[in-house]
């Protein structure tokens, strides 16, 4: 997975005046779990726009003072009027314990079902998995190729050795339905009347 690093500067209090003030000259206080000890940092906020403001994922390369730590994501909170950060969770990443993210779904191929008709239901654009940090893929892929109207493509059509799904066997991730407003293909419909759960 790809990375992005932040710098930041070890937080010597972590009060309300002192947090306040952090965030008046623009800056983001933050914290990183997981290991011995928090650690507590400030960092401008404009160093999380390509983290937070974007469809994709990635890991954080986070320079303390020096100090490099890998990290997710965990929990962010935003200003409820002005949408502004006002304060970053991470968890800490060690390269022998699995952690649990939501990647994006990415579709490959063209479904026959579509072309005949068929309406694209795109159920989980996203996926919760678990997995070593080295394991981590910037997205899931998904191929559509052999959707008909009627099929759904499940969350263990999916399968990976090198993370888990934490979702359960019968979580569908894309399905094709009928249109209403399209004109399906009759030979289309009839084979959809047959008790295919998935595509395989």
């Amino acid at each position: 997975m790809k990375s992005i690093t932040i710098k930041g500067s070890k937080r010597e209090s972590v009060g309300k005046v002192a947090t306040k003030a952090l965030r008046n000259a623009g800056m983001v206080p933050c914290v990183i779990y997981g290991g011995e000890n928090p650690i507590h940092f400030s960092a401008e906020e404009k160093a999380f726009k390509n983290l937070v403001f974007t469809p994709n994922v990635y890991t954080a390369s986070i320079n303390v003072d020096g100090q490099k730590v890998g990290a997710i994501l965990q929990d962010i909170q935003f200003h409820p009027v002005t949408d502004r950060i006002l304060h970053v969770d991470f968890y800490q990443l060690f390269d022998d314990k699995e952690v649990t993210m939501n990647i994006p779904v990415k579709l490959t191929g063209t479904s026959p079902g579509v072309l005949n008709g068929g309406s694209l239901r795109f159920t989980n654009r996203k996926l919760k998995i678990k997995a070593l940090p080295a394991n981590l893929p910037d997205f899931v892929t998904a191929d559509i190729s052999k959707l008909k109207i009627g099929n759904k493509l499940f969350v263990t059509s999916l399968f990976n050795d090198d993370y888990t799904f934490m979702h359960p066997d019968n979580t569908v991730v894309v399905q094709v339905r009928t249109s209403r407003n399209a004109t399906v293909v009759e030979e289309d419909e009839t084979e959809a009347a047959a008790p295919e759960a998935a595509a395989e």
